[in-house]
């Protein structure tokens, strides 16, 4: 049989680390120990009490079945509460919070409501290469906008805004920024809200970083007028390392989420109840687990440091999040030679900037998500090789 795939699927590439995963594969099938530092995949527990509220919740015979499509009210007013204590945002529970299977789902219910061919989507270079991938199955066409080391990796707004930008209708962006480490601005995000609104623009922060070797949490709908113009994702996959259990959300005005849960509500039943009930554990823990999570990356940080020292790279010291963004030395053309070079005879897997877009080619991305033994076990044969 000759099937053949939809046209949507014509420009929507594999994953890249997917397809990297399988080279790792078959490089360990072939008895090669390779350490990889490329993938932002929390390697720490989440809090015993949130297991805990798991396995006993997970007990109950009565909270197996279908959940609702926008979450149980313990943890929208959960999420509510979080978002009061840490961000100074007040939001309705009942109507400004829609639970999420993680935030990448939301990128797609997002960009599956609002956007269709002939919309045209501004999404940031470098940049998380979903927001692409998932325009592109919508029909729209991408916009790219720049973010350059020389303009603090944040958008030339006045720059942007002398464009046409009457087809555009979602602006991405990513603060604290992945993959350059930019922590969020006020003064930015002010000034992004008076764009959207000049523009009759959408912006969608993605907002998953902000717990990650960050003293100051920030969030785009603490910025008076933002919630009329702006949604915001967030995640507990790297804040409560909770990647593997799907749990995030979408927060906005009432409008906004409804537009969304009339896509979402055909596309999923809910989380399983147990996991809401512990993902609400998660987001009621006090200050100390972020300032522990934040020590154990701390410690990290600084043996990624001494690696990127060893391979001649360049960096800011200020950048948070759960990655460390490097320049590579000026001998390498790209990232992707850095990297392959590292992973050929060091056996050491760092990502490439440049699958983030054209903007990321001179730079290297390292995780912070392996132990400090892993770290230095890749100095060392960084070291050797090099």
């Amino acid at each position: 049989m000759n099937i053949q795939t939809a046209s949507r699927l014509g420009q929507v590439e594999e994953y890249y680390f997917s397809r990297k995963l399988r080279e790792i594969a078959q490089m360990r099938a072939e008895g090669k120990d390779v350490l990889n530092l490329g993938i932002g995949s929390p390697d720490l527990p989440p809090a015993p009490e949130v297991i805990e509220t798991l396995h006993q919740a997970s007990s109950s015979a009565g909270n197996h079945g279908y959940q609702s499509y926008n979450g149980i009210p313990e943890l929208r007013q959960a999420f509510a509460d979080w978002y009061r204590n840490w961000f100074e945002v007040e939001l309705d529970p009942n109507t400004e919070i829609l639970p999420l299977i993680g935030s990448k789902e939301g990128i797609m219910h997002i960009s599956m409501t609002y956007l269709e061919a002939g919309d045209e989507v501004l999404v940031p270079n470098p940049g998380y290469p979903t927001y692409s991938a998932v325009a592109r199955l919508t029909g729209a066409s991408i916009r790219h906008y720049n973010l350059e080391a020389d303009k603090g990796w944040f958008p030339d707004l006045d720059a942007l805004g002398q464009e046409d930008l009457s087809k555009v209708k979602i602006m991405w962006i990513n603060y604290p920024n992945m993959p350059t480490g930019t922590p969020a601005s006020k003064e930015f995000f002010s000034d992004l809200v008076d764009f959207a609104r000049k523009h009759e623009i959408l912006i969608i922060n993605d907002n998953p970083y902000a717990f990650i070797l960050n003293d100051e949490p920030l969030s785009l709908l603490s910025v008076p007028g933002a919630m009329d113009v702006a949604m915001e994702l967030n995640s507990l996959s790297k804040s409560h390392n909770m990647a593997g259990w799907r749990a995030g959300m979408l927060a906005g005005k009432k409008e906004f989420l409804q537009d969304v849960l009339r896509f979402k509500s055909n596309m999923d039943s809910g989380m399983f109840r147990p996991l809401q009930m512990a993902a609400a554990k998660a987001l009621s823990l006090p200050e100390s687990w972020y300032r522990d999570l934040n020590a154990v990356y701390t410690g990290r940080r600084s043996k990624v440091f001494a690696l990127l020292d060893q391979l001649g790279c360049t960096y800011n010291t200020d950048q948070v999040g759960m990655f460390v963004w490097a320049e590579t030395p000026e001998q390498y053309p790209d990232g992707y030679a850095l990297s392959d070079e590292v992973l050929e005879k060091a056996h050491v897997f760092i990502t490439p900037g440049g699958i983030f877009g054209s903007s990321g080619t001179p730079y290297i991305r390292v995780s912070l998500c392996s132990t400090e033994a892993v770290f230095a076990e890749a100095l060392d044969r960084i070291k050797s090789a090099f």
